[in-house]
């Protein structure tokens, strides 16, 4: 349930995304793109980077811990921003999925979907009684 619900915020997250037309991220829906085809392929894609960020980002963030430690946490954007853009690589082979055109505007747009998510997770999270 949780992998559900964390693919749901991330599709919000990429959502929103791509209506600040200045990041230059953007999705292309299945054919022939109507409203349907665009969720599930927001959804798909939210998958895809919830896998990505859990398979391949644990293990760049293990590997990477000491420079964690040397730039006080910085790199993680640049972690972040790289695991987005690794997002769109492996959708590029459709003619669907998400379009990421400049890596430093990935980094923005990596900002914004990880605080869009850490405000969820606030929200959402289970609580402790």
């Amino acid at each position: 349930m949780g992998f559900l619900i964390r693919v749901v915020i991330n599709a919000f997250a990429i959502w929103v995304v791509t209506l600040i037309p200045a990041l230059q991220v953007s999705v292309i829906a299945f054919p022939p793109g109507e409203t349907l085809q665009l969720v599930l392929t927001l959804l798909i894609v939210a998958a895809i980077f919830a896998l990505v960020n859990t398979i391949i980002g644990t293990v760049i963030k293990v590997l990477a811990f000491p420079l964690y430690i040397l730039t006080l946490g910085l790199i993680g954007l640049l972690i972040n921003a790289f695991l987005l853009w690794l997002t769109a690589w492996f959708t590029s082979f459709w003619n669907w999925g998400l379009r990421v055109e400049d890596f430093w505007w990935g980094v923005v747009a990596a900002i914004i979907i990880t605080l869009i998510n850490w405000i969820f997770g606030i929200i959402l999270r289970p609580r402790k009684d």
